[in-house]
């Protein structure tokens, strides 16, 4: 006797391929958008975001970190794959 959980369903397993597809696609995209070819640039300025998270919880005024760190992290980036 054969019970309807040992059976493989016909049609239905499509939709969830499909999601699983997009959904590595989508991940693959912004790994390759956010950490890019220079991953210390990419964890630098996400270093930046909470030393500023921080600083703003103790009441200090600090927009001015992640630009500055994503600039300098952008050059120091350069500075090495030039020689």
């Amino acid at each position: 006797m054969t019970t309807s959980l040992a059976r493989r369903p016909e049609t239905g397993g499509g939709a969830a391929t499909v999601s699983l597809r997009g959904l590595v696609a989508f991940g693959k995209f912004w790994y390759g958008f956010i950490i890019g070819d220079d991953w210390t640039v990419a964890a630098a300025v996400a270093a930046a975001l909470v030393v500023t998270w921080l600083l703003h919880a103790a009441g200090v005024a600090a927009w001015w970190l992640p630009p500055l760190v994503a600039v300098a992290a952008t050059g120091a980036s350069l500075r090495r794959i030039s020689g």
